[in-house]
């Protein structure tokens, strides 16, 4: 276990790998150590490090840091302390939030992103999210399987205040326009069953040159957990595009060709 201390606040944190950062945030529910398997993925080749936001995991609880805005702050701290330059995010639902907004206030430090289950408008989250407990919500998303039961034990650490705090401004996932025109690669991954965000459908032919997206059939709210083999592939290709390069050179690949239904 590694921490940091941000003011008087405890940031934890896992890292493994040598080579260029990559950053993984978590969503709404768990923590850190859902994403063991893609970190291991990554640190072939990436120095991959994986945090808790406040009021989750072993993070400390600091109910005036909960908002969206503060862990955004979060995360460029970590970056200052830990003297992490340019840099790939990818986040999970919450995460994802964070992540492109992030991005889209610092894209010179910003190479890519991959956003999982991420909302792109307010009204794409399912009620259920915004009200329900962090016990319950692990119940409704998470499967019956040794790394689902370890996420969900970790969901049990949530303050519910920061799954509160985290929706108290809907104007944070109003992201369309954030990133549309932005120069910084994005890639959106969604579940095509995830029953806590609406999955979106994009018109190829309208979608910016450097944002694309992918559905991955079997999965739910957690791809990288319903289709582990398959997301830690989608990550290394990803991974391996050149600094710049558009995420839509992934279809040259016939697995990550976008459906288009």
């Amino acid at each position: 276990m590694s921490a940091i201390l941000l003011d008087t606040g405890i940031v934890h944190y896992e890292v493994i790998g040598r080579g260029r950062p990559i950053i993984f945030v978590h969503g709404w529910v768990g923590s850190w150590r859902y994403w063991i398997s893609a970190l291991q993925a990554a640190a072939t080749s990436y120095r991959a490090y994986a945090l808790d936001l406040w009021g989750f995991g072993e993070t400390a609880r600091e109910p005036e840091r909960y908002g969206v805005d503060r862990q955004i702050e979060l995360l460029d701290r970590f970056l200052n302390e830990m003297g992490i330059g340019r840099v790939a995010l990818v986040g999970h639902g919450l995460g994802g939030v964070v992540s492109l907004l992030y991005a889209s206030r610092f894209p010179n430090i910003v190479d890519r992103v991959m956003a999982i289950s991420c909302p792109l408008e307010f009204s794409s989250l399912h009620q259920r999210l915004r009200s329900a407990p962090p016990a319950e919500l692990a119940e409704w998303l998470l499967a019956r399987t040794p790394d689902g039961d370890a996420a969900r034990a970790d969901a049990a650490k949530t303050d519910p205040r920061a799954l509160a705090a985290s929706f108290e401004n809907p104007d944070s996932f109003n992201l369309g326009s954030r990133f549309r025109m932005g120069k910084t690669p994005v890639l959106l991954v969604y579940g095509q069953t995830d029953p806590a965000v609406n999955v979106p459908q994009f018109d190829p032919l309208l979608m910016p040159d450097m944002l694309h997206s992918i559905y991955l059939e079997q999965s739910g709210h957690f791809p990288m957990l319903d289709e582990t083999q398959r997301f830690n592939r989608l990550l290394t290709d990803w991974l391996a595009l050149e600094s710049g390069e558009s995420p839509r050179d992934l279809q040259l690949k016939e697995e990550w060709r976008r459906r288009v239904r």
